[in-house]
C-alpha cells in the first residue's frame, strides 16, 4: 500500500515499484528506464494512489490528497534511487520535502540509519540526471530528522534557462524582472532566478502584504495566470521557462527569517516547500537581507531551517533540515 507522510504541510506518498507493478501499472525496473518513459505509467500511478479513493474529500481541498508521489527505492541498499512524481504526471529534479519523506520511509523501512545518498532520476533536458543529495540523520533544536545537502546554488535566467526577461538593479545587484509576473502585480517587479537542483523564481517584494496567501492563489483569476507561468507546456506556456518553473514570494522577516509563499511548478500552492525554502534563503542572501548561517523561512506549513555555508561574499552551499511524520 502507498504511506502518506507529512513534511511541513507538505504531504507525498511513498510507493515501491514492485508493488506499482503489483497492482498493474508497469513500471520498469530501473529508475533511469522509468523516468524516461514515465508517459507510460506516472499519470495512472497518480490517479491510483494519490486520489481520495473512499475517503472524504474536504470542500476546500485539492484535485488530489497529496502533493506528488514518491516511487522508491529501486534497491535494497544505498544509494537509493527515487522518482518525484508531481500530481500532473511530470517528474520534479529535486523536493526537499520529499526527499525529507523519502528519507524517514527509508528509516521507517529499517533501509536508512546513517548518512546516504539519494538519487532523483527525471526527464528534464536541462538538467542533469539523477540528480544526487546526500541525506544525513541528525537532531536540530532538539527535533530528530535529516539534513540535506543541496550543493552550490546557482543564480540568474541563465542557470534556469528563463527566456525573455529583463534585468534589474537593486542594492548593486543584478535581479530579474519578469513581465508575466509584473502584468499581475507591478510589484512583483524584482525576481531572483535560482537553481538548487531544480529551478525556482523568487520574487523578493518590501512588504508582507504583497505576498500572495495561498486561497487566492487557488481561485482561478490568479491560479490560471500562475500555472501558465509555472508549468510547462502543454499545461502551462513555458515563458520564461520552456521546462517551467517553481515560483516562490519573499519578504524581509526579522534577523535571519524570510516570509515565503510558493507556487509549485505541476502542482500548485502548496504549504511549503524544501527547495523553495532553500531558493527563498540563496535569494534573500543575495540581495543583502540575511546573513551566512542559519536562515528561518517561514511558510504556511511551517519554518524551514536552511544553512547557508559563505566565505566573504561567495556562497559556498545551501542544505535544509527537515522532518517528516506518517500521515493518517
Amino acid at each position: 500500500m502507498t504511506h502518506f507522510y507529512d513534511a511541513r504541510g507538505n504531504i507525498y506518498g511513498v510507493i515501491s515499484p514492485a508493488l506499482l507493478r503489483r497492482q498493474g501499472i508497469n513500471i520498469p525496473d530501473s529508475a533511469a528506464e522509468a523516468a524516461n518513459g514515465r508517459q507510460a505509467w506516472a499519470a495512472s500511478a497518480i490517479a491510483a494512489e494519490c486520489g481520495w479513493g473512499l475517503l472524504p474529500r474536504p470542500a476546500d481541498a485539492k484535485a488530489h490528497r497529496c502533493d506528488g508521489l514518491l516511487v522508491g527505492p529501486f534497491q535494497a541498499e544505498a544509494p537509493f534511487d527515487v522518482l518525484i512524481v508531481n500530481t500532473d504526471g511530470s517528474l520534479a529534479e529535486r523536493s526537499g520535502n520529499g526527499l525529507t519523506i523519502f528519507a524517514q520511509a527509508l528509516t521507517d523501512q529499517g533501509l536508512l540509519s546513517q548518512g546516504c545518498e539519494l538519487r532523483v532520476h527525471h526527464d528534464k533536458a536541462d538538467a542533469q540526471s539523477p540528480v544526487i543529495t546526500r541525506v544525513e540523520p541528525a537532531v536540530y533544536e532538539h527535533v530528530t530528522g535529516f539534513w540535506l545537502a543541496l550543493g552550490l546554488p546557482e543564480f540568474g535566467p541563465q542557470a534556469v534557462g528563463a527566456r525573455g526577461v529583463d534585468s534589474v538593479k537593486t542594492a548593486n545587484r543584478e535581479f530579474s524582472q519578469v513581465a508575466s509576473l509584473t502584468a499581475l502585480e507591478p510589484q512583483w517587479s524584482c525576481s531572483q532566478f535560482v537553481r538548487v537542483g531544480n529551478p525556482h523564481c523568487v520574487t523578493l517584494v518590501q512588504d508582507a502584504a504583497l505576498l500572495p496567501d495561498n486561497a487566492r492563489m487557488h481561485q482561478p483569476a490568479l491560479f490560471e495566470p500562475l500555472k501558465a507561468i509555472a508549468f510547462a507546456p502543454p499545461a502551462g506556456g513555458g515563458v520564461p521557462c520552456v521546462a517551467g518553473v517553481n515560483l516562490q514570494w519573499a519578504a524581509r522577516g526579522q534577523g535571519n527569517q524570510v516570509l515565503a509563499r510558493v507556487f509549485e511548478r505541476g502542482e500548485g500552492p502548496t504549504a511549503s516547500s524544501g527547495t523553495s525554502a532553500s531558493a527563498v534563503a540563496c535569494a534573500a542572501w543575495r540581495a543583502g537581507w540575511v546573513a551566512g548561517g542559519e536562515v528561518a523561512v517561514v511558510m504556511p506549513g511551517g519554518t524551514a531551517p536552511v544553512r547557508l555555508l559563505t566565505q566573504g561574499d561567495t556562497l559556498l552551499s545551501v542544505s535544509l533540515f527537515g522532518t517528516a511524520r506518517p500521515q493518517t
